[in-house]
This record gives structure tokens, sequence and C-alpha cells, in this order.
């Protein structure tokens, strides 16, 4: 088997990638213009004739084309990501996420490949005040906020993406897999872009003052990189888990203030928690949802998932990837 990854040297696509190398005979392509992506995470497979690096931007037809029709699936992972890269380069973000997904779904079909896209629980916007606040459910209705707001540029994008995914199944019969995933973290994640875990172990580490954005009331859930890599390979593999969208994560759920004490405490640090108000730290235009917790029955009846690591162990391999 001949696999490609899309954002490759990410996050997550360098641990999809170190897996499936594990797993035996397939040869995994990946592609990324390490924007974001990093050589470093991917430094381990160099020597490995199964393994192999192209970096460059899937916005360029001529080589993504060579590498869907070689590759027999594609792990469509790359995107802008992160707070902060949204807020201060909407333009890069709408068009790496809605041109690069609708680059990736034209050569796909072309050829008939299997496809998995990620996309993100930023799809579901936000609750009001006052309204049901339950876990969320892969139907539940979107409520996004003014396009006025930046902060909801990535949302609409992401969710762009699964329609036009959703399109290709339903009218071209292109094999589509759609995972939401909510917010994933484990070693190789950087705290550049705004990922909160590693910006709070980071800070305590080194004992500086760890900064919990509006009244750290709002609520997350959290998991583990190897769970979410383990979602990812067994739908890729499920026939029955074409044209479905299941969300990925941990109902395990904490509030952003709980959080920073959990990683003080764990890290043994003398670091204060200070609370700043969105607009001092992202500018006018950016809002945030109060809770963003999954509701994975549907992946629990699917695959009988449940998540091997909890919250105080995904927060301990952050901390010893730090302290290395």
């Amino acid at each position: 088997m001949k696999i490609l990854i899309t954002g490759g040297a990410g996050f997550i696509g360098s641990h999809l990638a170190d897996r499936l190398l594990e797993n035996g005979d397939d040869e995994v392509f990946i592609v990324d213009d390490l924007s974001t992506g990093r050589l470093a995470n991917v430094e381990q497979n160099q020597d490995n004739e199964r393994f192999h690096l192209v970096v460059d931007t899937i916005l360029n037809e001529a080589v993504m084309n060579e590498l869907v029709f070689k590759c027999d699936q594609i792990y469509h992972m790359a995107a802008a990501v992160g707070v902060k890269l949204i807020m201060n380069r909407p333009v890069e973000t709408l068009e790496t996420n809605v041109k690069g997904t609708e680059m990736i779904l034209m050569l796909a079909n072309r050829y008939k490949k299997r496809v998995l896209i990620a996309s993100s629980s930023e799809v579901y916007g936000k609750i009001m005040d006052g309204e049901n606040t339950s876990l969320l459910v892969e139907d539940t209705d979107r409520l996004m906020g003014s396009t006025t707001k930046r902060r909801w540029a990535y949302a609409c994008s992401k969710a762009l993406d699964e329609f036009l995914a959703l399109a290709y199944f339903e009218e071209k019969k292109l094999p589509v897999i759609i995972t939401r995933l909510f917010n994933t973290v484990g070693p190789r994640q950087t705290g550049q872009y705004g990922m909160v875990i590693p910006n709070f172990v980071q800070k305590a580490l080194i004992n500086k003052p760890i900064t919990v954005y509006g009244d750290g009331n709002q609520s997350r859930s959290f998991t583990y990189i190897a769970d979410v890599i383990d979602v990812l390979i067994k739908l890729m593999a499920e026939p029955e888990a074409v044209g479905k969208i299941f969300n990925v994560g941990n109902e395990e759920e904490v509030t952003i203030k709980d959080l920073a004490l959990m990683v003080k405490e764990m890290t043994g640090s003398s670091s204060e928690i200070e609370y700043i108000p969105y607009e001092k730290a992202y500018g006018p235009g950016y809002e945030d949802m109060q809770r963003r917790c999954p509701d994975i029955t549907r992946l629990k009846d699917f695959m009988h998932f449940k998540p091997k690591t909890d919250l105080k162990g995904t927060i301990q391999s952050v901390i010893d990837y730090y302290k290395k």
C-alpha cells in the first residue's frame, strides 16, 4: 500500500507517518510546505526506504497529481492551524483550507482514491448563553459568529471543506471519510500558534507566568495523539466509514483555569497564573465558545473507541517532551 499524508511534517501528520511505517510494509509519502510543519518532526524516518518527503505546497497541481496518482490512500491533514495564525493571517487560512481541500478532492476523484479529511471541532461554532450546552453531536446545528469577527473564518473554511467532501461522495461516489478532531495533544506539538497545553507547560517549566485568556471558565477536552492516530487508521480501513462524519476526541472535560492549575502542580512550578482579556491577546474580532466537548457515541458504536490516555497522562507526555 502507498499512502499519502498532506501536512505530513506537522504535529499530527508526523505521528501518523510514524505509526504507518511501524505497522508493516506500507510506503508513506508526505507533502508539506513547512509553513507550520517541521523537518525535525520526521527526521527519525529520513533513512527509511519506505518514507518519501516532498517539500511543496498542496496547491501545486502538477506535484499533487503525481502523488495522488501513485498512492492508494490519502490522509488530508494539511491546514492552517492555531488561533494566532487565524487571527493574524486570515487570507492564508482561507486559501490553504479551502483551495487545498478542493485540490485534494479533485485529484482523488480523478483517480478514485480513498481520502480521509481532517476537519475540526471548530465547525460547531459557538453556543449562545442560555442555549443547550450538551456535548456536541455530529448532526448538531451550527451557529457561526458575524463575518466581521475574523475568529470564525477558520470554522467556516473547515465547514466548507466538509460540504465539499460530502458533495464529492454523494455526486461523484468518491470514498470520503470526515473526522472532526477535538484538541489533539502530545509530543512535538508547538505552542507557537496558540495551542494551550504546550503553552502552559513551556511557561511552567521556566516559572514564567501562565497566561489564561478570558476568565478561564471556558471548558475543553483534550485527546492524546496516539489515541487519535488509532482512530484515523482504523476508520481509513473500514469501508462502512465512507460518507460519514466522526467526532474524534475525549469526553473528559476541564476548564482552562483548572488546566492551568494542573500543569502548575504537575511541573512543580512557581508560575503565577495571569488572566488576560481576549481583545488584548488577539485584538478586535475575536470571540470564543464557553464549552466545546464532543459526544463520541458514534465512534464508540462504530469501533468501540475508548481513549487509553487520560488528561494527566496527556499533560505528562508534553512535560516530558519539553523537559528534553
